[in-house]
């Protein structure tokens, strides 16, 4: 079996990725109309379950809709794929678990009324590690100038939706011009958060990270840093408005993701960052890696190598 093999769960059904499983009306498919979450393992262990699982009951009721699986109902049906996935692949490795749900088919239109039932698609496939010459180097990232982000009271950025569209966007402009990622400003030029990582910066040893209020995505993992991670390591965390004209007194940069934890960024645009392993940002990734191996030892039943 293929390396790059995705394994695929379309309402219980199973089978390769690359099969179609659902209809060509799915308001998903048409419209972008659903909600998702991404979980990785560690040590084989679904990390942070319930912390995505309410984020995505959030998400959701922001878009009027409700879950109809529950929680424990979809833990079994990912064992199940990541199962399956595991059967296809002989993969022993970490995993890299998608959860999308959409509001579900129905004759074309945008009334949110004709749709008929939730449809949900579990993807399953290996974690991709973060490359070693990242994490000695740092990511390459670039502010996006053609496009911003779109205003929390429009089509608001905490709502982890199937609507990508704008970091699509920013993201093609960033890699145009060579980067592996890209940063994105609100209309009133603040810097919000890459396509898809929460950033943070550290100025004379504190963490800062942009608030919510600038339109991102409440992540998973910067909400662990902020609260419980970087405390347990004494590191300082403040939540404040960045701007790219900050970029030069800042020190390091870093990105926060579920598949990338804490990744070290050595330059955005025409500024560097001090990278390393004696940096704020390799510390916090020591803490987080300490967390994670707590988590792991406390949630057996989250394993998806049984």
């Amino acid at each position: 079996m293929s390396a790059d093999y995705i394994q695929a769960n379309t309402n219980g059904r199973l089978h390769d990725a690359r099969e179609p499983s659902i209809s060509p009306l799915n308001r998903g498919f048409l419209y972008g109309d659903a909600v998702y979450e991404v979980w990785r393992t560690y040590d084989g262990v679904l990390f942070a379950w319930k912390e995505h699982w309410e984020r995505l009951e959030q998400s959701a009721r922001a878009l009027h809709f409700g879950l109809t699986v529950t929680e424990g109902t979809m833990l079994a049906e990912i064992k199940r794929t990541a199962a399956a996935y595991r059967a296809a692949t002989g993969c022993a490795g970490e995993l890299y678990v998608r959860l999308q749900i959409t509001r579900g088919g129905g004759p074309i239109g945008l009334d949110p009324g004709l749709a008929d039932r939730p449809d949900f698609v579990l993807l399953v496939q290996a974690n991709k590690p973060v490359p070693p010459e990242k994490l000695r180097t740092g990511y390459v990232l670039s502010v996006a100038t053609q496009l911003h982000r779109n205003p929390a009271d429009t089509l608001n950025p905490a709502w982890k939706t199937g609507n990508y569209l704008n970091n699509i966007l920013c993201l093609s402009e960033a890699r145009q011009r060579g980067a592996d990622e890209v940063v994105i400003t609100n209309l009133a030029g603040e810097v919000t958060e890459a396509a898809v990582t929460n950033l943070g910066f550290v100025l004379d040893g504190v963490i800062l990270t942009p608030p919510l209020s600038v339109g991102i995505l409440a992540g998973i993992t910067r909400e662990l840093v902020i609260r419980r991670i970087a405390p347990a390591a004494g590191l300082k965390v403040t939540e404040t408005v960045v701007r790219p004209e900050d970029f030069a007194t800042m020190q390091e940069c870093f990105m926060l993701s579920t598949t990338r934890d804490v990744s070290p960024v050595g330059r955005i645009d025409g500024q560097s960052f001090r990278v390393g392993p004696d940096t704020v940002t390799m510390r916090l990734k020591a803490a987080f890696a300490e967390y994670v191996r707590g988590y792991v030892a406390e949630h057996p039943g989250q394993s998806l190598l049984q």
